[in-house]
């Protein structure tokens, strides 16, 4: 069938906040795959979190608000089930004849089969992204990590296409869900590769100056403070390291008891080489902190492709990962490794912090050529393009 000269693809996307995107790995997602979109066959529909109704253009997508109460933690669950909603009734409404709906991470397995039959009965399929582990997270209790794991499940074998953004994840995903109807294919996150380190202006250096931080002499971590992302390990081991550089610590900790909890267990506040410095919201002011780390460390263990972590390598010369499958897929042999065995981050620390400039460098260029050859938002988009418009599966 000849696309755009025939007929148009419909495309809903639900499960993000939406865009324009705030800082987040879906909402960047989604605003590359619109904000790059190549193919006119295609329509793109964005379910957006919101106080009130109504829609709006962006990116030459259609944006659909969906104003959703604060109803504690299934506030996620009643947004994708009320977005499903909208999608069901714009195809009815609109006689939409061609259409797929695209549900990014499993939070509403069980409520899913309704409208999945509305949809089918439509002629709608439906492709998910299952995100990564979110049944393994420290932050949930049993009965929740239990029904994230049963979602998971649920929706898996229900729909249409999953679509996998790690490698790790698809080979997960036919191990624990293999059937007949189930069909995969991997496409990955991406990240953007600067041309050239920038100029830092007046007000990003009075960042670095009033932390009495010195470009290039310190490591760096930039996520979730959360116990997954091996926070106590990292510290712990840097704190056992002879280097005299900084840890600068880019998270979330306004009242957190993992903080407190931490801090009890390895005085970190003792060590004068430690700085938590909050979140960073502004990403021009974010990228300068990468690039001019001295090295930057990856921790994170639970699921798929990380953002933070492409962020790093196409920013940060030098990367210290923690060594599990997701990561290891994705630095190769652009970045170091460390396990959670007690020495090996340090030991590992020591040796790099006795690298010359140029050592470090080759580092950053194999880490660029990693994200320009396998990550890049381009390639990414057309591919995608080509799952939507039924050209690839």
């Amino acid at each position: 069938m000849l696309w755009g000269a025939l007929e148009v693809k419909n495309v809903y996307i639900i499960g993000s906040k939406g865009i324009p995107a705030n800082y987040g790995g879906f909402e960047t997602f989604v605003e590359n795959l619109t904000g790059l979109k190549k193919s006119s066959a295609l329509q793109y529909y964005v379910a957006c979190l919101s106080d009130e109704a109504g829609t709006f253009a962006y990116h030459d997508a259609t944006c659909f608000n969906v104003p959703v109460p604060n109803v504690g933690p299934g506030k996620a669950i009643v947004y994708d089930l009320k977005a499903l909603k909208w999608v069901i009734n714009h195809v009815k409404e609109n006689n939409v004849q061609s259409a797929v709906v695209y549900i990014l991470a499993c939070r509403i397995g069980p409520f899913l089969a309704p409208y999945l039959r509305k949809l089918h009965q439509l002629g709608v399929a439906c492709y998910l992204n299952p995100d990564g582990h979110e049944w393994l997270r420290a932050k949930w209790s049993k009965p929740v990590r239990h029904y994230w794991k049963l979602s998971e499940k649920m929706m898996v074998r229900q729909v249409d296409l999953v679509i996998c953004d790690s490698v790790n994840i698809e080979k997960y995903i036919h191990q624990n869900y293999e059937s007949d109807h189930l069909r995969t294919c991997f496409v990955p996150y991406g990240a953007t590769v600067a041309s050239e380190k920038g100029a830092i202006t007046a007000d990003q250096q009075a960042w670095f100056d009033h932390r009495q931080v010195a470009l290039n002499e310190y490591y760096l971590i930039v996520g979730r403070f959360v116990p997954e992302n091996n926070y106590k390990t990292m510290i712990t081991e840097f704190m056992r390291s002879q280097t005299r550089r900084k840890l600068v610590i880019v998270t979330n900790v306004e009242h957190n008891k993992f903080y407190d909890d931490l801090e009890q267990e390895t005085h970190f506040s003792q060590d004068s080489r430690i700085q938590f410095v909050g979140t960073v919201y502004n990403q021009a002011l974010l990228k300068v902190i990468r690039e001019n780390a001295f090295a930057y460390l990856h921790g994170h263990e639970v699921g798929g492709t990380n953002p933070s972590l492409l962020e790093a390598l196409a920013s940060t010369s030098l990367n210290l990962l923690l060594d599990v499958g997701f990561n290891h897929e994705v630095g190769k042999a652009a970045a170091r490794y460390w396990t959670k065995d007690q020495g090996s981050l340090a030991q590992l620390i020591n040796e790099v912090d006795t690298w010359d400039e140029q050592q470090r460098q080759d580092y950053g260029v194999l880490a660029k050529h990693r994200i320009t050859q396998a990550y890049n938002w381009d390639d990414i988009v057309s591919t995608y393009e080509a799952i939507f418009l039924g050209e690839k599966s």
